[in-house]
C-alpha cells in the first residue's frame, strides 16, 4: 500500500473516531487516542514530503484527503473548545469554592489600627 492510500486510510479511520466527544474520565482516554492517531497521521505525512508528493485537487484521492483534512481540523476545534470551555468551568467552581470556604479573604481589613488625634 502506498503512503497516499495509508494517509487516506489513517485521516478516514481519525475523522470517525472524532464523530462524537465523550464526557468524564472517558474524555482523556479519548484524547491521547487522538494525540497517537495524529501521530501516526503526521509521520506518514513527512513520508509524502519526502517523497515530494503534491497534493492536485482533481485527483479523486487527493480531493478526499483534502475534504477530510478540513473536517478533521474543524472537529479539532470543536474538542479544543470544549475542553476550554470545562476548563474555564473548572476554575470558577474553584474560585467560588474558595470563597465559600473563606468569604473574607479578599476583605482588607486594618485591625489593630486606629488614628489618635491629640489636641
Amino acid at each position: 500500500m502506498d503512503n497516499q492510500q495509508l494517509l487516506l486510510q489513517l485521516s478516514a479511520k481519525l475523522f470517525q473516531s472524532m464523530e462524537s466527544i465523550p464526557k468524564g474520565d472517558e474524555r482523556d482516554a479519548f484524547i491521547e487516542d487522538i494525540n497517537r492517531q495524529l501521530d501516526e497521521r503526521g509521520k506518514v505525512l513527512e513520508l509524502l514530503k519526502e517523497d515530494r508528493i503534491q497534493l492536485n485537487s482533481e485527483n479523486k484521492t487527493h480531493a478526499m484527503l483534502i475534504e477530510l483534512d478540513k473536517g478533521i481540523r474543524e472537529r479539532l476545534d470543536a474538542i479544543m473548545q470544549e475542553v476550554k470551555a470545562d476548563m474555564k468551568n473548572l476554575q470558577t467552581a474553584k474560585k467560588n469554592e474558595k470563597q465559600y470556604s473563606n468569604p473574607y479573604s479578599s476583605v482588607r481589613v486594618m485591625d489593630g489600627m486606629y488614628y489618635d488625634k491629640k489636641k
